[in-house]
């Protein structure tokens, strides 16, 4: 789940320390990209295609559902390499550029060796989902300003969910796994298109009451 911290958009030409503008320097350019509502839109696509995908064909091998989870890992951990931007200092980015790794890992393992067993991919996609839920659900407590924060601490509550599921009941066959894997990924999906939606709304909101702020006269 790629969830922004900043609370506000920045509304005028800011400069740095030295005099360069913001959007010059690599790391301003993806923290504006991560912050923005369509980047969080676009991994809630790239959540809920594969999950359509899988539960349109759940009768494809296990290579197949390997593939395609390891791709979903990989295209994943890139939205939150770049969300990890908008979070507002370092000591905030760290954890999220780790679970990006993380994503990334997961999915070159998936991807590395797809005829791997059931047993096997059902832990990688069990302890990444638990770890983003956990994740998400601190940032969500942690972060009083943010934005319709019980939407995302609903998001990391089902997130977590899914992890226990996945690990604590494992399928014992490709049909079973895909299914569970295809509805969890859809559900992960539509919660993060509404996290999308509101966060597009707090924006909006946040860029209005600046445009109607009381002006100050000398």
């Amino acid at each position: 789940m790629t969830v922004p911290r900043r609370s506000a958009p920045h509304t005028g030409p800011e400069h740095l320390s030295d005099g360069t503008p913001p959007g010059r320097d690599p790391a301003d350019l993806l923290a504006g990209l991560g912050s923005s509502w369509t980047w969080i839109l676009g991994s809630a696509i790239a959540t809920l295609v594969p999950g359509i995908l899988v539960l349109v064909w759940p009768d494809e091998t296990l290579h197949v559902l390997a593939v395609v989870i390891g791709l979903y890992l990989l295209v994943t951990g890139v939205f939150r390499f770049v969300a990890a931007f908008a979070r507002e200092g370092h000591g905030e980015r760290l954890p999220q550029l780790l679970l990006a790794v993380l994503f990334v890992l997961a999915g070159v393992l998936c991807l590395r060796n797809p005829l791997q067993t059931i047993a096997a991919l059902s832990l990688i996609v069990g302890i990444v989902w638990l770890v983003s839920g956990m994740l998400t659900a601190y940032t969500a407590l942690a972060a009083r300003d943010l934005p319709h924060r019980g939407v995302v601490l609903g998001a990391g509550a089902i997130g977590i969910v899914a992890g226990i599921v996945v690990l604590a009941l494992p399928a014992e066959s490709a049909v079973a796994l895909t299914r569970l894997l295809g509805l969890w990924l859809v559900l992960l999906g539509l919660v993060e298109l509404a996290v999308a939606f509101a966060w597009r709304a707090a924006l909006r909101r946040s860029g209005a009451a600046r445009r109607s702020g009381p002006s100050v006269t000398a």
